[in-house]
């Protein structure tokens, strides 16, 4: 299922989900939860099968795609119906940029802390025939340079939305606060890695840390409130 063709069948087939309703909502479909669900899985697989075709490596899919298939389910159980946009959400080309650079950068990440995942449990020894630690270690910090810049876009955009739709760059939304915290921690890693030679275990755990916060971002609105608190 972690294959070159599983993996392409399944973001045709998310693609082909998020086309129809970008048809059926005549806007960008990251406008709730369970659109952002779907697209965030889509995200994941998208650049799960980059790194596959890169590396040749099925082993960070088979936690990758637990992860798609957990934010698919989870949109199952979130309403699908089609709203009329919220005022804050009513500039379609600012939803659909500033939230598909977020899909990219959060799909990055999965496959950061998936890769990190494998290599923190060899940490006895090579197990399961899993790729090489080495192999894991250079993968989840390719990884993060696809997100990082990502997430910086959708930060940087976010504020100028803001700015557009709350008169306001920054407003310390506890969704922004939680980005931020989340780009902070990228920052932290990529500086570990390059200026202080951080490898094996500690960037690993580092990337776990990364991915929490990414996690805690994506759910925040829910449980926080504030400007982003639309479901």
């Amino acid at each position: 299922c972690a294959t070159m063709s599983g993996t392409r069948l399944k973001c045709a087939l998310l693609t082909a989900t998020l086309f129809f309703r970008w048809r059926a909502v005549g806007h960008g479909p990251f406008a709730n939860m369970y659109e952002f669900s779907i697209a965030f899985a889509w995200g994941a697989l998208l650049v799960n099968g980059y790194f596959l075709r890169r590396y040749r490596q099925w082993a960070v899919g088979v936690v990758v795609l637990p992860i798609a298939l957990a934010l698919l389910l989870y949109a199952t159980t979130v309403p699908s119906e089609v709203e009329p946009l919220v005022p804050a959400l009513q500039n379609n080309l600012l939803l659909s940029v500033h939230v598909a650079t977020a899909v990219i950068a959060y799909g990055a990440f999965a496959v950061g802390f998936a890769a990190g995942f494998l290599y923190l449990i060899q940490s006895s020894g090579p197990k399961w025939g899993l790729p090489d630690r080495k192999l894991l270690d250079d993968l989840s910090y390719r990884s993060m340079l696809v997100g990082y810049p990502f997430l910086t876009l959708t930060i940087v955009l976010g504020a100028l939305w803001a700015d557009v739709a709350w008169g306001k760059y920054w407003s310390w939304d506890p969704k922004e606060d939680a980005s931020l915290m989340t780009w902070i921690l990228c920052t932290a890693y990529l500086h570990a890695r390059s200026a202080r030679g951080w490898r094996g275990n500690r960037a690993a755990m580092l990337l776990m840390l990364v991915f929490v916060s990414t996690l805690f971002t994506y759910f925040g609105n829910l449980f926080f409130g504030g400007l982003h608190s639309y479901g």
